[in-house]
């Protein structure tokens, strides 16, 4: 079975695990083309050599039109910025309140040179600080917005890059992005996770929460290119060790709050972590999301045949080093432990039955089905089952709790075995065709992904047969 493995003893940021996956694929300047090819406006994404602790890694670097994001405090319209801190970078909040254009942000602040700045996750912030000026604030805020979440507040000594986004302002944005309809589901997945846990920590509706510093273009940029590089290395399981979050505290636009910050201990609930000596944030919000949508299972290192491994570096220097470790390899004749979620129903339309399964698929199940099954009473009925991954079935009984007419979920855990599988791109006269190959005791298994082909035959005019035959 084709295995990743994520160590984060070092904590984990979406560029990080980025950086890692890298490493990971056959043709790391193809898959770099692939992510800039996506059509985030003005943001280029590159992957640099990075040593920590006298280990040569990647580091990956994100800029928005010319400029890296650079770390800098929340930017709330109506406080100030103290400066003598460390900086979380992809915090969320809701935004009700009003944003006057005609405020000032005193800033009669000296910035010592001893504070530290945590770089190893997503950069909201363009501009730079230098440490012997002050900062004239008296000014207006333009918005001219050439993108539905993007403000750009010039502030004297550079623009500031501030998103105030809400979750259909992000899928509005990954909608309209040069990546698969599956990598689209994932990254909006993630960013889901990410809103439910701000609703949870701030009391509001997911509908009220704005992504601030996780809503910017780079930290788009992160999360989609880190579910762009899973689907190209398509791993049948990913096994995440125990997450080191970090110890202290960190201040964020709503005051100093306890590491790990409250969205990023609500995304982890039911995940191994653990703090330690390091004082600062070392899970963002957007890793413990990408950790928790892809994960299989968390826990030690499976028994595996490793083919490659990647660092994937943070800006930041500890005495450890600052890095996500990813291992691809195999391990063969193992199966995964997965769970069967099944109700029997009578009593619901095909309508809500139906909308119910979209909702679990949604969600991450692994595969929704119904069979047919005669109920008490002498009643035609059906039964639904939901397959998911182990340590999920509280979450996905509670959606077939919510969203069907059933009393009761049963569980059933179950040991399944898997080819090996990987996503091929074959180039047609009517486009290039994502291929599923699948392999295993000598043989070989290949499907052409649906969405592709039915994409290609409209596009084109041509019958699904005849896109098919062109494959051949």
């Amino acid at each position: 079975m084709k295995t990743l493995y994520l160590e984060c003893n070092m904590g984990a940021a979406g560029d990080m695990l980025t950086a890692a996956l890298l490493k990971l694929v056959p043709d790391k300047e193809a898959s770099l083309a692939r992510i800039n090819a996506m059509g985030l406006p003005g943001v280029e994404v590159r992957a640099e050599p990075s040593v920590k602790c006298g280990i040569t890694g990647t580091h990956v670097t994100v800029t928005v039109d010319g400029q890296e994001e650079e770390s800098c405090d929340f930017h709330h319209h109506d406080h100030e910025h103290p400066h003598d801190h460390e900086h979380p970078h992809d915090h969320e909040h809701p935004h009700d309140h009003e944003h006057p254009h005609d405020h000032e942000h005193p800033h009669d602040h000296e910035h010592p040179h001893d504070h530290e700045h945590p770089h190893d996750h997503e950069h909201p912030h363009d501009h730079e600080h230098p440490h012997d000026h002050e900062h004239p604030h008296d000014h207006a805020h333009p918005h001219d917005h050439e993108h539905p979440h993007l403000h750009t507040h010039p502030h004297g000594h550079g623009p500031h890059s501030h998103s105030h986004a809400g979750l259909e302002e992000i899928r509005h944005l990954i909608g309209h992005l040069q990546v698969s309809g599956w990598v689209k589901d994932q990254a909006l997945a993630v960013y889901k996770l990410i809103a439910e846990a701000e609703s949870h920590a701030h009391g509001v509706p997911v509908g009220y929460v704005h992504f601030h510093e996780v809503g910017a273009m780079d930290a788009v940029a992160d999360v989609v290119s880190f579910c762009l590089l899973m689907e190209e290395l398509a791993p049948e399981q990913v096994v995440v060790s125990p997450v080191h979050v970090g110890s202290g505290q960190v201040r964020c636009a709503h005051g100093i709050l306890p590491v790990p910050a409250p969205a990023t201990a609500h995304i982890l609930q039911g995940v191994p972590v653990y703090g330690g000596a390091v004082q600062g944030e070392l899970c963002t919000p957007t890793g413990a999301a990408l950790l928790r949508h892809f994960a299989t299972s968390f826990g030690s290192m499976p028994v595996m045949t490793i083919s490659a491994t990647g660092y994937g570096m943070g800006k930041k220097d500890f005495e450890w080093a600052n890095c996500v470790r990813a291992h691809l390899g195999n391990t063969d004749g193992e199966g995964d432990q997965v769970l069967e979620l099944s109700c029997n129903l009578d009593d619901m339309t095909p309508e809500a039955l139906g909308y119910a399964q979209e909702l679990l698929m949604e969600a991450g199940a692994l595969d929704v089905f119904t069979t047919p099954a005669g109920m008490k009473k002498n009643r035609p009925g059906v039964l639904l089952t939901c397959v998911c991954r182990d340590g999920e079935g509280k979450k996905f009984a509670d959606l077939m709790l919510r969203h069907t007419t059933t009393l009761g979920v049963r569980e059933k855990q179950c040991r399944r075995y898997v080819l090996l599988r990987e996503i091929l791109t074959r180039s047609t006269p009517y486009g290039e065709i994502r291929v599923k190959v699948a392999q295993g005791d000598g043989f070989t298994k290949s499907k052409a992904e649906y969405e592709d082909v039915a994409r290609a035959a409209r596009e084109h005019g041509v019958s699904i047969s005849q896109v098919l035959e062109a494959l051949k």
